[in-house]
Parts: structure tokens; sequence; C-alpha cells
């Protein structure tokens, strides 16, 4: 391996750790692995001999390769024996103190040219180079787990980090098969900033009594559709993956660093789970219970009966064909008329706005009115869910002739109480926003937060892409009508978005 990092230094064995250690001994590099307490050390060693054994036993690395990487790693039990190491990563407790102390000892043990580099998610870059005599020499060096298969690397440049540092560590990724992403030194970097519009938006809808834990997860796995692609988990599924004493911390972190910028503002259910230990899958119940490991999810209603279904009345707008074509498809009589007749089903299609504004600002009688999601395909064989909203004041029989009209063919379909922006507008929005803000910031490059976001939390785009397939200015729609009818600044479209969208540009493109 070509990197001008000869043997490198990692303190702290924990998964993330030991992840990293394994990383560069597999690529070649001599390693040297710390840990203040010997039983954790000699089992995350054990732990890195077993993933080198089951990598042989997949066929993915010959048996001389492990045993080549075992050897290149060597556990040692003080700070003093990393001397000699040109790079030093601390893989420790997300604690600004305890880094800052770490730091402090390393830098007399190290050579003046050596790297220190900290694998922190959420905390200053800058703020932690401070406490050390060589500021410019420490950067962000942010994995992800499991390191070895999370391909991307933000590498982080702190107020004086120095540019070489920053290319050394660039390179030296680019070396192990990593994609390394510069970005600048901010609250969440570029993957845990742009992270927070889905799971904190979706707390947001759940917060309001939108809909619950499972009907919120299902619509962002199944209704969201890009190219086939979607979102793997929902985000309550994800946050008990995660654990909420991770996720819910790294939420009001960033909060509190962009000091209480609305975008980020967590949500007290968050705070209150977290309190009463209901972290996720680690201690048997979070957002879902778990039995054996597996997630109890209830049961999702069956579709009503509906003897007789009334005409269908769609009001106007750009996705009325769209939505005629649907009902027409799935056995609906669609009335073409200027306005409904008096025992219509009327459907309309918003973008951002709650079903009882979309019926108001055209007068339409509202005890008859239901709202579609629109914002993906809803004829059959092109989507797996569909989303309802009906007025408070829409009656139960138009309620459920809705719902049995759009689950004629065997489709999924969920029931939202009135909001605004439905569940997948409004997050899928605010993804987006925030990616544009990240970009008009100049954390990274356009290109780059797209990648890493894409790879670093698996979604089917990146927030930059995932807004151009939507429409620019579709999405700034959701957005306006989402701060009108709420009053929340946390919807307010950024100059990044609404540029673009005013002049038909992608939101990858730079300026």
């Amino acid at each position: 391996m070509n990197t001008t990092f000869q043997r490198i230094g990692v303190v702290g064995s924990g998964a993330m750790g030991r992840g990293i250690a394994q990383l560069f001994a597999q690529s070649g590099v001599a390693v040297r692995l710390h840990d203040s307490n010997p039983a954790a050390l000699a089992s995350a060693i054990d732990s890195v001999a077993d993933a080198l054994a089951r990598l042989v036993e997949k066929g993915r690395i010959g048996a001389d390769a492990a045993a080549a990487a075992r050897a290149r790693l060597e556990p040692v039990d003080s700070l003093a024996a990393l001397a000699g190491c040109d790079l030093v990563i601390e893989a420790i407790v997300e604690r600004l103190d305890a880094k800052r102390e770490l730091f402090a000892g390393l830098e007399p043990i190290v050579g003046d040219d050596a790297v220190l580099a900290t694998n922190t998610s959420s905390l200053s870059v800058t703020t932690i180079a401070a406490g050390c005599r060589r500021p410019q020499r420490v950067a962000g060096y942010h994995f992800f787990n499991p390191v070895p298969l999370m391909k991307v690397v933000e590498v982080v440049r702190g107020a004086r980090t120095d540019e070489r540092a920053v290319q050394r560590l660039v390179e030296l990724t680019r070396a192990t098969g990593h994609l390394p992403v510069v970005a600048q030194d901010t609250p969440g970097f570029v993957v845990n900033h742009a992270g927070r519009g889905f799971g904190t938006e979706a707390l947001k809808a759940l917060g309001e009594g939108a809909a619950d834990v499972a009907t919120i997860d299902r619509i962002l796995r199944e209704q969201v559709s890009f190219g086939g692609q979607g979102f793997k988990l929902g985000p309550f599924e994800l946050m008990d993956l995660t654990g909420l004493d991770v996720s819910q911390p790294v939420m009001e972190s960033i909060y509190r660093q962009f000091y209480d910028e609305p975008r980020f503002r967590p949500s007290v259910i968050g705070a209150q789970r977290l309190a009463a230990g209901l972290t996720g899958r680690k201690t048997g119940t979070g957002f879902y219970a778990y039995e054996d490991g597996r997630q109890l999810a209830p049961k999702e209603p069956a579709a009503p009966s509906v003897a007789v279904r009334p005409p269908v009345w769609v009001a106007p707008g750009p996705r009325a064909g769209v939505l005629r074509e649907a009902v027409a498809a799935l056995h609906g009589v669609v009335q073409d008329t200027p306005h409904p007749t008096e025992h219509a089903l009327v459907l309309v299609a918003p973008l951002g706005l709650d079903a009882t504004a979309a019926a108001t600002v055209d007068g339409l009688p509202a005890e008859r009115t239901v709202a579609v999601d629109a914002l993906f395909p809803l004829a059959p064989g092109q989507c797996r869910r569909r989303v309802l909203m009906p007025t408070p004041a829409t009656r139960a029989e138009y309620r459920d002739a809705a719902h049995a009209l759009f689950a004629d063919d065997g489709v999924a379909v969920s029931m939202l109480r009135d909001s605004p922006g439905f569940v997948a507008q409004r997050v899928l929005a605010m993804i987006v926003s925030i990616g544009t803000e990240i970009a008009q910031q100049r954390i990274a490059s356009p290109a780059d937060i797209d990648t890493a976001v894409r790879i670093g939390l698996g979604y089917p785009l990146g927030p930059l892409a995932l807004g151009d397939a939507l429409g620019p200015a579709t999405v700034l729609e959701i957005l306006d009508n989402l701060h009108r009818v709420s009053g929340d600044p946390r919807y307010r479209p950024g100059g990044w978005l609404r540029r673009r969208a005013q002049l038909g540009l992608s939101l990858l493109h730079e300026d």
C-alpha cells in the first residue's frame, strides 16, 4: 500500500476502533491498537481475528492475506507505545473533555509531523484541536459502522487544520478503497447534518398526531420510490436499530450547536422515551417491542367494505390528471363536470398543504373531501402504498369510500389525520432542504454531499439528486406551503433551493 503514513495508532477498541484497525491492517499498514481497558483490547483483537477468518471462509480474501493482516495489528498497553506512529486516530467516548485530554497526552509522545485525527461524529474538530500545542495537525476522520463495509469517510478540516494533513488523510482513505469526502468543521459535518431531515421530521409528524409509528415507517419504506429504490428502514425502525441513546443526543447536540436552528429542532418524544430507557433493539423495547430480536409491529387494519361507491370528482391542479387516471384504473366513476355534484367524493392532491387548506382554498365541500398524496405514481402496478388524508369534517362514509377505492387492487392504503404535507412530502422536502443548506454553506461540494449521504445513510439518492428527481420547483412549493400553513420557520426554503427552482437549474449545479 502506497501511503504517506507508515504506522497508524488507534486509541479505543470499541466497534469503531477495532473496525478502523482492521481496515488499515487489511490495507497493508502496521497498526497499533490501544485501549485503557486490557480486557476490551483483548476482546477487540479476537474480534478482528474472527472477522478476518470469516472473510477467508466466504472467499473474500486468502488465508495468507488474513494472516498478514492479523500480523500487522499489534495491541499495545500504553499511550507511550504509540511513539513512532505518524497518524493516531482516536475512537474513544464521545466526550469533548476526554478527547482533548487524550490529544494533550499524545502530543509529547508522537513526532511533530504526526497527524492526530478524531473519529468524532458530532463534536467540533476545532474545539478538540484548540487544546493542542499544534492544532494544525488535528483533523476529523469520521468513519461509519461497520468500518470495513461502509465505504465513505468524512475528512474534516478544522479552523486551523493544515491542508497537508487533510490531503494525507484523503490519500490514505483512497488507498484503502474507501471514498474520502472533505468537509468543513460544522456540527454533524455532512452525513449526520444531512440526516436530521429523516428522523427529526418523522418525530414532528408523530408529535402532531398525523399517524402512528408503524404507519409513518410503512409510508417511508413503501410509498417512496426512486427508480424502484426507497428507504430500507423507516425512521423509527432506524432509531431502534441505532439506539435512541445514540440518536437523541446527536439530535440535541446538532440543534444546540447550530444555536437552536429550527430545521434541527428535536422532539420531546425522543427525550421522554430516552429517559424511560426505551432505547430500541438493545433493550427489547423502543418505538417497537422486540421478541427474540424480532420486531413486533402492529397489524395493519383491513380496508373497509363499501357497498356502493359514490362518483368521484377530482379538483383541478398539476396532479389532477394522474389522480383521474388512477381512479379510473381502480374502477371508480370520474365526474367530468366543472364542480362536484351533490353526492360526489371530492379528491384533492395538494403539495405541502393539509386537506383542510386544500378544500377551503377552492370552496370545496370539506365533509366530502379527501386528500391524496400524488407525489409518487398511484396507478395499479406502479406503487406499493397509497396515502390518503381526510379533513376533520370529512364524513366517515366518504373517508371509507376513498379508502376502499384506492385499495381496490390490493395495494396497501395509509389513512392519515389531517396535517400539512402528508408524511412523505414533508420528510423528503426536509431532507432536500437541509442538503441544499449544506451546499449553500459550502460545507462540502454538491457531489460530495450526495455521495456521502447516499453511502453513509443508505438513502436511494443523495439529497440534491433526490430534489432533482422530485423537481426543485415541487420541493419549493411543498416547503412554502408547509411554512405558510404551519407558521414554523423550520420549513422556510433556503436560497440555494429557491434560486435553482426559479432558474430551472439542477440542485447539483455549483456557482
